[in-house]
């Protein structure tokens, strides 16, 4: 029987390369040359809460507010859009273009306390906003119980 030292720090490596594989990221391997996979772009996006609302911010650099769509649907917030690459143009040579780029799709269920119809967006220096108000809740009623 060979005695083999565990090494947790190699099963994290693995794990990584694993999942920067499963999830199309950049890695370096076979001597530090890159293999560079292009995955489907998908905006960037924060949600909080607040008593009054949800707020969703989405990160959309050079995305117009004309390329942008959202919707709400049966309990489904919707955010569709495209982001358009540069035209090339004559004399200009890329060496490395590692930004994504078409068109993208990302949705949310919505929780039960959204008021649909009030659905707010803003866009702004290329972060979209969105407003989600709660609506009232129906207040829990108390029910006493006896001991009898």
């Amino acid at each position: 029987m060979t005695l083999v030292r565990w090494d947790p720090f190699r099963e994290l490596e693995e794990m990584s390369d694993r999942l920067n594989r499963a999830f199309a990221r950049p890695a370096l391997r076979n001597g530090g040359k890159e293999h560079l996979t292009v995955a489907d772009w998908v905006p960037t996006v924060d949600i909080s809460e607040s008593e009054g609302e949800y707020l969703i911010k989405a990160e959309l650099p050079e995305v117009k507010k004309e390329d942008v769509k959202v919707s709400v649907e049966d309990g489904v917030l919707t955010l569709s859009g495209e982001r358009r690459q540069e035209k090339e143009e004559k004399g200009k040579k890329y060496h490395r273009v590692e930004r994504s780029y078409g068109s993208f799709v990302r949705s949310f269920s919505l929780p039960e306390s959204v008021d649909e119809g009030g659905v707010k967006a803003e866009y702004k220096d290329g972060v979209l906003n969105l407003h989600l108000p709660k609506t009232e809740k129906v207040k829990p009623k108390a029910i006493e119980v006896t001991v009898g």
